[in-house]
């Protein structure tokens, strides 16, 4: 199973913001990684440059490597909307970020563990595919004899931050893929418009 597995805050550095969440080291060296650092005078970065790294960015933040993220793109190109819009969305209504949006895991890779890990149920069955797409109604839960694990206790009792388009059951631990968020609604500082460019040359 292909994913990312290298140091975390040397990537949050390059672009300059959190994108794996809250990090300490990163907060201590919020500059770029490399043996000059702080003192890197670097010039006007090219329209290429710029757009490389918001496709980099997404792909970091939502813990997608190339082949799959140019086939998202290839769909969202294909689906009625805005292609960019569009592609958030695709990024959005994968199991594994919903898993982490309703405050199951702290993390993404936590929310990707707790389903390959087969602790994660879709309308009662159980399904251990991160990529796996929702649809509006879905319902997401934590399966019956996962439901005590502390690592979940833990991240559902800190988790506070609620979503538009998820509703969430705090008794049964299952939540509801309520709509398709809109990009107004979608929290990631993404320019997606610079992917759907890099994508169309």
């Amino acid at each position: 199973m292909a994913r990312y597995t290298g140091p975390k805050t040397k990537i949050a550095r390059k672009f300059g913001e959190a994108i794996y969440g809250e990090d300490k080291s990163f907060e201590k060296r919020n500059y770029p990684p490399g043996q000059h650092g702080n003192n890197r005078r670097r010039g006007k970065k090219s329209e290429y440059a710029i757009q490389l790294m918001e496709k980099q960015k997404a792909k970091y933040t939502y813990g997608i490597l190339e082949r799959q993220f140019r086939n998202m793109f290839k769909k969202a190109t294909s689906a009625p909307g805005i292609t960019g819009e569009v592609l958030l969305q695709l990024c959005e209504s994968r199991l594994d970020n919903v898993v982490y949006r309703m405050g199951i895991s702290p993390s993404r890779s936590g929310a990707r563990q707790l389903v390959s890990h087969r602790h994660i149920t879709v309308n009662g069955e159980l399904v251990n595919i991160p990529s796996y797409q929702l649809k509006a109604g879905d319902v997401v839960g934590v399966r019956e004899k996962s439901k005590s694990l502390t690592a979940i206790q833990d991240s559902l009792e800190n988790s506070s931050t609620v979503y538009e388009w998820i509703s969430w059951n705090s008794e049964k631990k299952e939540g509801t893929y309520v709509a398709l968020p809109s990009r107004i609604q979608i929290p990631e500082n993404i320019n997606e418009q610079f992917i759907v460019e890099l994508y169309s040359k």
